[in-house]
């Protein structure tokens, strides 16, 4: 089944998910994998200017919701970021094979009533799983505490290309001699911006609360204790679980029918606008001008083969 095009649907924040090749631990939780997802993101944000409202990298997958002013600039901020945690978490977990599955995955988030829902999922990793007691215990890198309480998000980006070089120059490089400390900077998210950062926090506290009763309830109905923090990071980064429990992602989030629908509509015509300019590049590809919808990836031309 080919990639849906990439869509970015106007002042609409849209929820990202990246998956680990074969479902394996390789983001397993650690204080030095902490520090580096957070400076791969602070950097890409200082770098791309990207709007982030919420973040969650479990052992497996992350999640983001972001608010991108295009396709372009998303690709960008998820090139980088994914790009860099690829490699410090390869490096740190000794994987020489590549770590995320396939390209990140990109779906839209239609209104206030599926941001709230959304918000509150990212939310709800490590608790909902049964892994932890409570969100805020899952020892990954993740985004409660800046919501929840204002406390700094602050990770650490090793420029390793600096590093490469200095070392291929026989000079000695002390370990952080090529770090840089990058701040994540959260926005809040559309629905929550009419409230003051101390009613912001105390929802976000709120609805942490309501998802650790939920958990605690799940857990009881099954029969399950949480695996526990030691449990989690004493995992080998490099095995798989047997069962993933993933789901077909849904084409957008929204709150009904008629909503999605909308939506839907709206990527058929950036489709159709797409296909009848791929028609006309095949035509004409000396004159690629304006004619793909703005936000939009034109195909590549075809190779020059020499005659």
């Amino acid at each position: 089944m080919p990639r849906p095009l990439r869509f970015v649907s106007e002042n609409a924040p849209v929820e990202i998910t990246t998956r680990t090749l074969q479902g394996r631990l390789l983001l397993r939780p650690s204080p030095e994998l902490n520090d580096l997802i957070l400076g791969a993101i602070g950097k890409a944000q200082d770098r791309y200017h990207m709007v982030v409202h919420a973040f969650v990298a479990t052992s497996t997958h992350a999640h983001y919701i972001l608010s991108p002013t295009s396709a372009g600039q998303l690709a960008r901020f998820m090139q980088f970021v994914n790009a860099n945690i690829a490699k410090e978490a390869g490096r740190l977990h000794l994987w020489r094979e590549r770590l995320w599955s396939s390209r990140y995955r990109s779906i839209v988030i239609a209104d206030e009533q599926a941001s709230f829902a959304r918000l509150r999922y990212v939310l709800a990793h490590g608790a909902k799983e049964g892994l932890v007691a409570r969100p805020g215990s899952w020892p990954g890198a993740n985004c409660i505490a800046a919501l929840g309480r204002g406390e700094l998000l602050r990770g650490i980006w090793f420029d390793r290309y600096a590093e490469y070089k200095a070392r291929q120059r026989g000079e000695s490089v002390p370990a952080m001699q090529f770090a840089t400390t990058y701040d994540v900077k959260l926005t809040p998210l559309p629905c929550l911006q009419h409230l003051s950062e101390s009613q912001r926090q105390a929802e976000i506290r709120r609805m942490v609360k309501e998802i650790e009763e939920l958990a605690e309830a799940v857990n009881l109905e099954k029969g399950r204790t949480p695996m526990g923090v030691a449990a989690i990071l004493a995992h080998d980064p490099h095995s798989r679980p047997a069962i993933t429990g993933r789901r077909p992602a849904p084409f957008v989030h929204a709150p009904d029918k008629e909503t999605e629908l909308e939506c839907r509509a709206k990527y058929r015509a950036f489709v159709d606008a797409f296909r009848a300019a791929a028609e006309q590049l095949k035509k004409r590809p000396a004159a690629f001008g304006d004619m793909f919808p703005l936000c939009s990836f034109p195909p590549a031309l075809p190779f020059n083969a020499p005659a």
